[in-house]
């Protein structure tokens, strides 16, 4: 692997007032609001035209769960806007992990019919022809070079492309809330990103400052139709709110975000963090919310719940089991705690309470929309 120090790199600190837009929307207008949304948070100036742009693709599930993944009209409505505004090389980009198969997930969450629609060229990061290679940061690490001390590698074919990060808005069991920033978690680091989890917020952090040095131009767009409270990402009670938001400031977007669930984003360590740092905004009261009143609105959302996957998780990490956390998760027998999540999650939980809750999100509006694609 050849080690890269990208030539392009985005200027961090906060120069200007952030933007984060916000509307509300309903299935039958929703393609035309993500039209709307995205012009309203001035994409095209975020987003040269003479680059590819990759879509980065949420699979945090290969089964479909309401709020879990990138939607169908969240992916269709971004693709369209791009298009009809003179991208044309545009990459849909997805992960797998230790426990999800992105291949699986991107049919069962309906992304492969709306990129195949649209001519999309689809790229797993994680698959054998993917070339990662060695990043070298132009300011230090908080935490990665510690993590992997063999190195920081990075899929090749990230760099010098704009990137468009497309979460949904919910709750997360280690972050409190997961977003716009968490969502490159899985597109810049490999399978062993779970390496990563005692030191989460950081990463998070170290992953803004990797996007901004790499990509040209650096935006994102969320989906909170179906919205996720409990222990996310995916044992989480769906809400129907109708909401979408996007920002070229990732901070800014998942601030706002965190703000609509009812939490001061300025406690939530790799928000405030990335403030501090000036890689964009994490304060409410520097924000400049845009299309929506939400002034009024806090969703009163509780992220402090667990299963007993992140229970057991949290023991390793942060709790009595942490001397041992090297040899449980980093060791030859590692593939235990894959098993056992994916007996949990897969076997157990979805069989016991997510086949009822995705039966039930089925029978919405946006359930609905969801069948017809």
């Amino acid at each position: 692997m050849t080690q890269v120090t990208p030539a392009i790199q985005q200027t961090t600190g906060r120069k200007t007032r952030a933007r984060v837009a916000v509307l509300f929307t309903t299935p039958e207008t929703v393609l035309e609001d993500y039209r709307r949304l995205m012009g309203l948070a001035e994409f095209e100036r975020f987003l040269p035209k003479e680059v590819p742009t990759v879509l980065k693709v949420n699979v945090s599930w290969q089964h479909f769960y309401p709020a879990c993944s990138t939607t169908p009209w969240q992916l269709e409505g971004v693709i369209r806007t791009l298009q009809q505004a003179g991208y044309r090389d545009l990459i849909a980009a997805h992960n797998s992990t230790v426990v999800v198969d992105a291949h699986v997930g991107e049919v069962n969450n309906k992304h492969r019919v709306v990129q195949d629609r649209y001519g999309l060229t689809t790229v797993h990061l994680q698959d054998p022809d993917v070339r990662w290679v060695k990043f070298t940061p132009r300011r230090p690490f908080l935490v990665l070079d510690r993590v992997y001390p063999e190195g920081v590698y990075i899929p090749e074919i990230l760099i010098g492309k704009n990137i468009i990060q497309l979460p949904t808005l919910k709750t997360h069991v280690f972050t409190t809330m997961t977003g716009a920033m968490k969502n490159a978690f899985g597109g810049l680091l490999n399978e062993r990103r779970h390496y990563t989890h005692s030191v989460i917020h950081e990463t998070l952090v170290d992953l803004l400052m990797i996007q901004q040095e790499i990509h040209p131009g650096l935006f994102a767009v969320m989906d909170g139709t179906f919205a996720g409270e409990g222990p996310g990402p995916r044992a989480m009670r769906f809400h129907v709110k109708n909401v979408i938001l996007a920002s070229g400031d990732l901070v800014a977007l998942d601030a706002t975000a965190a703000r609509l669930m009812g939490f001061d984003p300025l406690s939530i360590k790799f928000i405030r963090l990335a403030h501090e740092l000036g890689l964009g905004c994490g304060d409410p009261n520097e924000i400049e919310v845009v299309g929506a009143d939400i002034s009024g609105i806090n969703w009163q959302f509780r992220a402090n719940e667990e299963t007993f996957a992140s229970w057991g998780q949290k023991l390793i990490y942060w709790g009595p089991l942490k001397p041992l956390e090297k040899f449980l998760l980093r060791s030859v027998i590692a593939p235990w705690s894959y098993l056992a999540s994916n007996l949990y999650f897969n076997l157990y939980w979805y069989n016991r309470f997510g086949r009822r809750r995705v039966r039930e999100a089925l029978k919405t509006p946006w359930g609905r929309l969801f069948l017809k694609y």
